[in-house]
């Protein structure tokens, strides 16, 4: 193993050592009639389970890797010197979290050097895991199952897929319910199981399509090396590899240039 393969391993380790930690904290909280509720400037919801479990999240990749670079969602960014950049989302799906629906997740991306290197997403009520790093393999595992591949589904094309995505009311903010509208017609069934959730589910081939029209970067830190470790695609709305367009369009694969092409075709008024 090489030094560079070495460290990215290191890095991953702690990340699902401490994903699991960090759920446990916010299962602790988890369907309480007491939890409290604030809302944050852009009016999203937050709770002291987000906080506490990014604090232990950071507090804990401080103690293994100072030089790290740190950046989450409810807390300050924290600048690094190494070549490594840690993105936290300790609970990504507040709304279902709050709500009492288990399709929430604990989300942990790595860069290194700049590219998305690893990922983990933790879904904490559910007891499943998929992670990946960069040529390692991506890997699913449910409860104290033995891990095995995680691999994506070889169905195409889309009338024959499931399409997923977080909710639909994000495409009107974007102007962009006719791509959604194009897409659950082609698709063979479409649902909100979304959030980090819907990219576990293309990653381990139970569905086809997750797309996000608006994310934040640590929403989405993750899903690059665990999709295409898993066989699978992972792009921004034009089909560029990367994490930081806001966007994001998960696939098998298989199904990539179609749903591009639907993009496309809505982009410019183009019933075809």
């Amino acid at each position: 193993m090489n030094p560079d393969s070495s460290a990215l391993t290191s890095r991953l380790l702690l990340a699902l050592q401490i994903a699991r930690e960090a759920g446990k904290i916010t299962l602790e909280y988890f369907r309480r009639d007491d939890l409290e509720v604030e809302r944050k400037g852009d009016d999203s919801p937050v709770t002291i389970a987000d906080r506490k479990a990014e604090e232990h999240l950071r507090n804990r990749i401080g103690e293994a890797f100072a030089h790290d670079a740190v950046l989450g969602e409810e807390l300050s960014d924290r600048a690094g010197n190494s070549d490594f950049r840690w993105f936290v989302d300790p609970i990504d799906g507040t709304k279902a979290f709050i709500h009492g629906v288990p399709l929430y997740g604990m989300l942990i991306g790595i860069e290194q050097e700049g590219e998305p290197a690893a990922g983990v997403i933790h879904m904490p009520a559910l007891d499943e895991c998929v992670y990946a790093a960069r040529g390692q393999g991506a890997w699913y595992v449910e409860g104290q199952k033995q891990k095995r591949a995680a691999r994506v589904s070889k169905k195409a094309p889309l009338s024959q897929g499931l399409f997923l995505t977080s909710e639909v009311a994000t495409f009107d903010e974007i102007e962009g319910r006719d791509i959604y509208n194009r897409l659950q017609d082609t698709a063979r069934l479409a649902r909100t199981w979304g959030d980090c959730y819907g990219y576990l589910m293309v990653a381990t081939g139970r569905a086809e399509l997750m797309v996000d029209p608006m994310a934040a970067v640590w929403d989405l830190a993750p899903m690059l090396p665990i999709l295409e470790e898993a066989g699978g695609t992972f792009t921004d709305w034009q089909g560029r590899r990367t994490i930081h367009s806001g966007q994001a369009i998960a696939t098998n694969g298989l199904l990539l240039e179609e749903v591009l092409a639907v993009v496309r075709a809505a982009g410019d008024g183009s019933n075809e």
